[in-house]
């Protein structure tokens, strides 16, 4: 015995040392890229146990594939999460959804306030870059009520859920399936435990209204919420931010926009709508507007929807959520800054005003580098598709790569037909569209070494 501690101190103990040491020189965003990876791999594990499936249902490479769709909340799935996966696989992935949605750098500050200890520095610097907050300054205690606000939201969720789920389930697994489902929309995650997604429930209205609810809330972002909670109870009359009024503006527009294009190019299609009562209709039109922002709930099916359908719904599942949301694609603030910066130019403006404030350019030209990223991504993920899953339609290829990268878990039914390359390429989209490109590029970057050289300019052509 002695001599096995002798060579645990000797060995391991210095390794462990020298890792913990290596782990405290990593910046904000390689442990934000790190945290998600391991927890990836976590889940990985825990899902091919044989306790979290049934025989022979999840293999490895499909319990790899679950977990980054959980972590990711993506929702992409290539196996029935209703029937493939046991009580206690349904538990693992509700909970690396819900971590997945808050960040593990967020709950593990969580779990260090409760345990008294004081946050140091760096650490509020890894809270700042996963929120993606300006400031350092207030963090820990948007934490708390970022972890008050999530549990308030989605147990109300349940509540309401649970008045459906109990009629078709019973109490026990009604409440199971409410607070699953709760957990999923608030987070944007897109996992139902009904193979058809929630198409059963088209023309609820209580499930509608409540799933859209938390979706809406989840994909509009912590602070965006806090902002407008804090003015209401203060009865402050300042102004919104400008980040709440760019938010609140974008997503009302993309809402509306998206809404009124499904209902149009959808209210006659046999196959989607066609058949549908009044009601149903438009309860679907209303549904399906909303959702492709990254929320990867359907109540129609895709695979039977309209070509200029389907071209919208490429283009909302790109722009995705709001910035510091459980939602993805580039971010509405991301969109609303590249169209405005353009309207600017093509008028010969200078700077970039919105709502009386100006634009720094730094963050006109981070705009443009995530929307450039994220182009790229998919162009070169859509022709390595195009080479392992020649037997797939590539406008349903299509569909898939911009559904993983922006989060949305959106498919038209083909997900399950991925070749082992064609699912791992997915699964390297959706952890790219979880971390962000800035993240993911700033992860990748060693320390920038600073000069103080300037050479001189000289004016390009461009356009």
């Amino acid at each position: 015995m002695s001599k096995l501690i002798d060579s645990y101190h000797k060995r391991i103990k210095p390794a462990w040392a020298t890792f913990l040491l290596w782990l405290a020189k990593r910046s904000p965003p390689q442990l934000i890229a790190l945290s998600f990876a391991t927890a990836i791999l976590i889940g990985t594990v825990l899902l091919a146990l044989p306790i979290s499936h049934t025989a022979g249902s999840l293999g490895l490479l499909n319990a790899l594939f679950t977990a980054t769709s959980a972590i990711c909340v993506t929702g992409l799935a290539v196996a029935n999460t209703s029937t493939d996966l046991t009580l206690f696989g349904k538990v693992i992935l509700l909970l690396l959804i819900q971590a997945g949605g808050f960040g593990f750098i967020t709950a593990g500050t969580l779990a260090v306030m409760a345990s008294g200890r004081r946050i140091s520095f760096r650490e509020r610097m890894n809270l700042q870059a996963q929120m993606n907050v300006q400031s350092v300054g207030g963090v820990v205690d948007l934490v708390r009520k970022i972890a008050l606000l999530v549990a308030s939201v989605e147990l109300i969720g349940a509540l309401l859920l649970f008045v459906r789920f109990r009629e078709l389930h019973g109490n026990a697994t009604g409440a199971f399936y409410a607070l699953f489902h709760s957990i999923s929309a608030f987070n944007n995650a897109g996992f139902a435990f009904y193979s058809d997604s929630l198409m059963g429930f088209v023309g609820d209205p209580l499930v509608n209204v409540t799933i859209l609810l938390l979706v809406l809330l989840g994909g509009l972002g912590f602070i965006v919420i806090i902002d407008i909670l804090s003015r209401t109870r203060s009865r402050s009359r300042h102004p919104l931010s400008l980040h709440s009024k760019m938010v609140l503006s974008s997503s009302a527009f993309l809402i509306v926009f998206g809404v009124l294009v499904v209902l149009l190019f959808e209210w006659t299609n046999p196959a989607t709508m066609g058949s549908l009562s009044l009601s149903e209709k438009l309860w679907a039109g209303l549904f399906q507007g909303i959702t492709p922002r990254t929320a990867g709930f359907n109540t129609l099916d895709y695979g039977n929807m309209r070509g200029g359908t389907l071209m919208v719904t490429f283009l909302l599942m790109f722009i995705g959520g709001n910035p510091g949301s459980t939602a993805g694609g580039i971010k509405t603030v991301t969109f609303f800054v590249l169209i405005a910066s353009a309207l600017s130019t093509s008028r010969g403006q200078s700077e970039l005003y919105l709502f009386k404030r100006m634009v720094n350019k730094d963050v006109i030209m981070k705009a443009g580098v995530i929307a450039l990223f994220a182009t790229m991504v998919i162009g070169a993920a859509m022709t390595l598709l195009l080479l392992s899953e020649p037997h797939i339609d590539r406008f349903a290829l299509l569909f898939e790569t911009i559904s993983a990268i922006g989060t949305v878990g959106l498919s038209m039914g083909v997900t399950s037909q991925l070749s082992a390359m064609g699912k791992i390429i997915i699964i390297l989209l959706m952890y790219l569209g979880r971390l962000g490109a800035l993240t993911f590029a700033l992860a990748l970057m060693q320390r920038p070494v600073e000069t103080h050289i300037k050479f001189p300019a000289e004016d390009i052509l461009i356009g």
